[in-house]
């Protein structure tokens, strides 16, 4: 036992020491740390400076040169096109290569390259070419230059990589993402002025990438997990049917410590057999990053979470990248966000979040669909017009059984061919007291519920598509906050009224209805969810087999 607990230690030191070197090598290359969440620095080094220089591009290709390079390596159009318009644009100049050597963007934007095929483990990232023309410079830096014809494949060796690179790590999959049950338009990426940007980098400076801020996030985690996995992967906590609680000893403890403290949930150095009450906090940390319920106590929902393996948290991290490379890359000031595995609903103001509260989403066979658009209208007492196929499947059968039952569920028939029903406003109907409607293609709002236990519940996959929301009253007097007539008083008076009353909002909000399975929060902090309509398992044979 002694040796199986001193083996353990030196897993962790060594995943530590690790982790501290990644943490000191991005210190030490990047010249702001943590305080512009909206850029991203490609990390170079001013190790071999006598190799670079930023002097004026004298050198000049031709259209010809190109159109040959091409004849000897073979690109797409998505490459060879933006190549050709990218140096039509600057009068056929070098960008990387000067007169007096290599620029310092080159470096750069050639190990973030070789950074990034080690991160995703994507060797289609690498080019054994350009690789073997770095190696010869390094060893050659006073000779490499005065072959022309070296330095100018150099030149479109790194152009041409960079495209490649740009539409595989910014852009995603090419096939088309509504495919993918992802409605939210892409936004289209300029990679020419990001190359021109990237060209004129100098060592101190910030190069805006086009991504999202959570996609950088998430980028650092991959870092991390990678190098956990590196080091051993994460140690596998023994199963049990006891819940191990505060004041349990048992010698298991020791593995659950290990692992929390790898995954920087319990940062005590503590690694006996007693269940303190630092290992509950870390515990109801871990719980809260997982969407658990909040218990501080390793049950066997915990377990599993906990037993998944590194190389299942690596890709679930990297299919939510995959996502992130479809959002839009900046967002509007204010707006709403509601993400399905993570059943919650987030109010942003000033890119800021405000205010989030439980939804309950639809069920797996009637999904909740993916989709941005904008809150424009609030009603309260609202009717429910009943959607045509639960009419048919749910509520015909019914009405078939019992005479009462639409007196009995204050039901109306509004038209008899075809049969057309809603649900009259009142205490029961069942879009509650207060309706947010963003017309859309899919038949989806937000909305209150009389079945307000469902709230309590870690899984809220209950609905037919529409979202629930546990708290509609504090969103509602939010969404009209700037409108002085609609205090909390005045939306109760109509409430208690009874009658069907609509609001308009001006300006709109937008809302958008996203699917991410992993994240990174505000606090830095990376959250992992349940594939509830296995949407990642459908991204991942698009991502990881073909």
């Amino acid at each position: 036992m002694l040796n199986r607990i001193k083996n353990n230690r030196k897993f962790i030191s060594a995943v530590r020491t690790s982790l501290l070197l990644q943490l000191f090598l991005l210190l030490l290359l990047s010249p702001v740390f943590g305080n512009d969440k909206d850029k991203v620095s490609l990390k170079g080094s001013t190790a071999a400076a006598g190799i670079f220089s930023d002097s004026v591009h004298n050198l000049v290709l031709d259209s010809a040169g190109i159109e040959n390079f091409f004849k000897v390596f073979p690109a797409k159009n998505n490459t060879k096109i933006p190549v050709q318009q990218f140096y039509l644009k600057r009068g056929y100049k070098f960008a990387w290569v000067t007169e007096m050597g290599l620029t310092s963007g080159a470096f750069s934007f050639y190990q973030q390259m070789k950074s990034d095929s080690r991160d995703f483990a994507d060797e289609s990232l690498n080019n054994v070419k350009l690789d073997s023309l770095f190696d010869d410079l390094f060893q050659n830096e006073q000779t490499f230059f005065t072959n022309k014809s070296r330095a100018e494949m150099l030149e479109l060796l790194l152009t041409s990589s960079f495209f490649k690179y740009a539409v595989k790590m910014y852009g995603g999959i090419t096939k088309e993402s509504k495919d993918l049950e992802w409605y939210i338009p892409r936004n289209k990426k300029n990679y020419i002025a990001l190359l021109d940007s990237l060209v004129a980098w100098n060592p101190g400076e910030h190069l805006e990438e086009p991504v999202n801020e959570y996609y950088s996030r998430l980028r650092e985690q991959l870092k991390i997990f990678r190098a956990i996995g590196k080091n051993g992967g994460l140690p596998v906590v023994p199963t049990s049917k006891t819940l191990r609680s505060l004041g349990t000893r048992d010698s298991s403890l020791i593995i659950a410590k290990q692992y929390l403290s790898l995954t920087g949930d319990l940062t005590t150095n503590d690694y006996t057999i007693l269940f303190d009450d630092s290992l509950a906090n870390a515990v109801q940390h871990y719980q809260k990053r997982m969407g658990l319920a909040v218990t501080g106590n390793i049950n066997p929902a915990t377990v599993m979470e906990m037993n998944k393996s590194i190389d299942m948290r690596i890709r679930q991290i990297m299919i939510n990248m995959e996502r992130l490379r479809w959002a839009p890359v900046t967002m509007e000031k204010d707006y709403l966000l509601v993400n399905i595995p993570e059943f919650k609903l987030h109010v942003f103001e000033n890119n800021e979040p405000v205010w989030v509260t439980n939804v309950v989403v639809g069920k797996a066979v009637r999904q909740t669909s993916i989709f941005r658009d904008e809150v424009s209208q609030i009603v309260l007492n609202p009717y429910w017009n009943i959607p045509p196929s639960i009419t048919r499947n749910e509520i015909l059968p019914h009405i078939r059984n019992n005479s009462n039952y639409l007196k009995n569920n204050n039901m109306e028939i509004v038209s008899g061919n075809p049969l057309v029903v809603r649900q009259k406003p009142g205490s029961g109907n069942a879009l509650g007291r207060v309706k947010f409607l963003f017309p859309n293609n899919y038949n989806i709002y937000l909305h209150d519920t009389p079945s307000k236990y469902l709230f309590s519940e870690t899984n809220r996959a209950f609905s037919h598509g529409c979202i629930r929301v546990q708290d509609p009253f504090w969103l509602a007097q939010y969404l009209l906050r700037k409108d002085s007539l609609w205090t909390a008083g005045k939306i109760a008076e109509i409430v208690t009224a009874g009658a069907s009353f609509s609001i308009k909002i001006d300006p709109v909000v937008p809302v958008y209805i996203v699917y991410f399975t992993a994240w990174v929060d505000s606090k830095g902090q990376i959250n992992f969810r349940n594939d509830v309509y296995d949407l990642d398992k459908k991204l991942a044979l698009e991502i990881f087999e073909k």
